[in-house]
């Protein structure tokens, strides 16, 4: 289907978990993220996720909480590698994985468990019980995801 780029519309969903997610009237998937002035805008045949957060400081109480999921101990080097990872990109993760089922922040982003880094940026998960209640395909059709660091900002995506 071509299209001149001003006639295809963008929306938002109105209600229910979805309220906000972006959708076109095109044949493609949408995701929309930013943090401060720096905006992305991604779009694939199939469903995407992305989230942008600019470098600085967690607030302590969210720092601690996904500290707590890391064990700089492990005995994977996966896991080890995944409790290196900037705070902020582990969150950046999280909001990723939700934003791919078109909920954002409206499942508790507590539902995915990262569960590993890769060198080349890949990152695992797993989804919690709660998330499963939502997209039940979750536990068997995982996307994948990439992230890393981009000009000052944490950049992660997940799709298939």
């Amino acid at each position: 289907m071509d299209r001149a780029p001003g006639t295809v519309e963008v929306r938002t969903v109105v209600g229910g978990i979805q309220a906000g997610r972006p959708v076109v009237d095109a044949p493609v998937e949408v995701g929309l993220t930013h943090s401060g002035d720096f905006a992305v805008a991604v779009c694939g045949p199939h469903a995407i996720g992305v989230d942008l957060e600019y470098d600085r400081p967690m607030p302590p109480t969210l720092a601690g909480l996904l500290d707590g999921e890391c064990d700089p101990r492990a005995p994977s080097p996966d896991a080890r590698r995944l409790a290196a990872m900037p705070t902020a990109l582990r969150w950046t993760c999280k909001e990723a994985v939700l934003k791919y089922y078109g909920f954002g922040l409206r499942v508790d982003a507590r539902e995915v468990a990262l569960t590993g880094w890769l060198p080349d940026g890949r990152f695992t998960w797993r989804p919690g019980g709660g998330l499963l209640r939502h997209a039940p395909t979750a536990e068997t059709r995982r996307p994948t995801g990439w992230a890393g660091a981009v000009h000052g900002h944490h950049l992660a995506l997940v799709g298939r």
